[in-house]
């Protein structure tokens, strides 16, 4: 199994190509001038995260890339912060550190890097026993903390079970779990 460090840069590359196709298709013109960075973002976040001080974990689609072993688009980066830690407190030290704030629901506030990447952070009390239990992995010179791979199946079984979630949504949450309980796909399978 590729490292979580190999496993982000797939993911991060397979987003870029992703974008690069879909401006192509509909004939939009050049992509931003500032193309979105997922492992920036990500590494950012965490270091402002843990600069204040804040207990957060890696969750959503990257996190399952990185624990399936596999490769999984995701539009962007997920991080959930324990709800004590105020989503006030979490908003301003992300803003302080570039980051410009998009849009706000009940169990999330969401972002853009500066370079365009969208970042959300979740509020869930449901979360916060799973990230005190995060473990550690290193990418672009800093410690990334990301729920276990038990707790995230626990998330996404979670989510793909809420009938106010959108069906698009339960059904990706389902494929995560799949993924995550071993059945990835084969680039040489075919259909």
């Amino acid at each position: 199994m590729d490292s979580p460090e190999a496993v982000l840069a797939k993911i991060a590359s397979i987003s870029k190509r992703e974008r690069r196709l879909i401006v192509s298709f509909n004939r939009e013109g050049t992509l931003m001038e500032a193309e979105p960075e997922k492992l920036t973002a990500l590494v950012d976040t965490a270091r402002a995260l843990d600069a204040a001080s804040i207990p957060y974990a890696l969750i959503g689609g990257l996190a399952v890339g990185i624990h399936s072993g596999t490769p999984r688009a995701t539009l962007d980066v997920d991080v959930a912060a324990l709800v004590s830690s105020g989503r006030a407190r979490v908003m301003t030290v992300l803003e302080n550190a570039g980051f410009r704030k998009t849009g706000e629901v009940v169990h999330s506030l969401n972002f853009r890097h500066p370079s365009g990447e969208p970042v959300q952070v979740a509020f869930d009390p449901a979360f916060d026993a799973m990230i005190l239990r995060a473990e550690h992995f290193d990418v672009g010179g800093a410690s990334v903390r990301i729920v276990t791979r038990d707790d995230l199946l626990a998330m996404k079984e979670r989510a793909a079970a809420d009938p106010s979630r959108r069906k698009s949504m339960r059904l990706r949450d389902q494929a995560d779990i799949e993924m995550l309980r071993g059945d990835v796909p084969d680039p040489d399978e075919g259909w």
